[in-house]
């Protein structure tokens, strides 16, 4: 079996040639510089040591200084961050890999230390109950400004720039972060937007403002080099709530879908406490939905993502985890070798301690 996985199978996404249906999934690790959130040094290592996925979506990268709600994430919005993106992009494609960059406005998850004492933004003025880590340590989320109507295409403009950035960074493509609570997603979903402007009620209205983003981004790559992220169920993280998620995420897949989008990367957990039922799932719904590839994501490992790859519910498969402690994960698969072990304690600290010193099988 361990050479018959069509987890390792190559893939064509668009005019890319995937070498495997493994992709590494975005996941911030807080290790940019902080002085001006530019990609570390050590990132070009960590990245290239993964470049056996066959795509790496990069840890989500603000789009401008509106959109940071963590400590040293990286940006893509300012010449140095750029160099230093392209430094990654470089030893990725010296290693063979395809590294698309995930685009990110955190909205109101956030907190005024990161804005100069200014309010986060966000669709409407609801206060998410949660804790964002500042330099200063966690602080609670306070209630953000609601953006105007008028600022609006001004945000457009952010992730239409930060994909040209992206683009001259040497990136293959890159992902908008519409999930997990963050700006895209607090647009689209009923709980967090309660606007009475174009942008707010219907679903069509919630969708408008995603799908500008996403139609500017497709204007600088092309619309089959851009992916978009999804997270249809509700979940406490963010606060984000729906009250019709199935028809909000079918509605919005379609969209992107007539836009013409390379990909969703749709996450529903299969594992742990979160896990979703089978009867619960979206991810069909908008499998159907959605005529472009579709990356599931949700605590895989090789025997379930084998599984979902048999059942035609996606094309390829996300690890987290898995390729964080494991920068050979395909061949671990291939050879059904024991993975490393995790260490959670360093999933944001700890500069190369379990960045860049998880050991390879050779």
């Amino acid at each position: 079996m361990a050479n018959t996985l069509q987890l390792l199978s190559p893939f064509r996404l668009g005019r890319l040639e995937l070498k495997n249906r493994l992709v590494m999934a975005p996941m911030t690790r807080s290790r940019a510089l902080a002085d001006g959130n530019v990609p570390n040094p050590l990132a070009v290592t960590y990245y290239a040591q993964r470049a056996s996925a066959g795509l790496i979506v990069t840890e989500g990268t603000q789009v401008s200084p509106q959109g940071v709600g963590y400590i040293r994430t990286p940006g893509m919005h300012s010449p140095e961050q750029v160099a230093g993106w392209k430094k990654v992009t470089d030893a990725v494609h010296a290693a063979g890999g395809v590294i698309f960059a995930q685009l990110w406005h955190v909205g109101r998850v956030s907190h005024p230390d990161f804005h100069g004492g200014e309010l986060p933004v966000a669709p409407s003025a609801i206060l998410v109950d949660q804790e964002v880590f500042t330099f200063q340590g966690k602080k609670r989320a306070v209630t953000p400004r609601a953006l105007e109507t008028a600022e609006l295409p001004g945000v457009v403009e952010q992730f239409r720039q930060a994909a040209r950035n992206a683009k001259e960074a040497g990136f293959d493509g890159v992902e908008l972060h519409g999930s997990n609570g963050y700006l895209l997603d607090q647009f689209l979903r009923d709980g967090s937007n309660q606007r009475t402007d174009a942008y707010g009620g219907s679903i069509e209205n919630r969708v408008r403002f995603p799908l500008e983003v996403a139609r500017a981004v497709a204007e600088v790559w092309g619309a089959e080099r851009v992916g978009y992220r999804l997270h249809p169920q509700n979940f406490p993280y963010g606060g984000m709530t729906d009250s019709t998620p199935a028809e909000t995420f079918t509605h919005i897949a379609r969209e992107l879908g007539r836009l013409g989008l390379g990909y969703l990367h749709v996450t529903e957990p299969v594992t742990g406490k979160a896990a979703v039922s089978p009867e619960q799932r979206i991810t069909p719904l908008i499998r159907k939905a959605f005529p472009g590839t579709l990356i599931a994501n949700g605590g895989y490992d090789a025997q379930e993502g084998e599984a979902v790859l048999a059942r035609g519910e996606a094309d390829l498969v996300a690890y987290g985890v898995p390729f964080l402690a494991n920068p050979d994960l395909p061949e671990r698969f291939q050879k059904t070798a024991p993975l490393n072990p995790p260490d959670p304690a360093t999933f944001f600290q700890g500069e190369e301690q379990g960045y860049t010193n998880y050991p390879a099988l050779t």
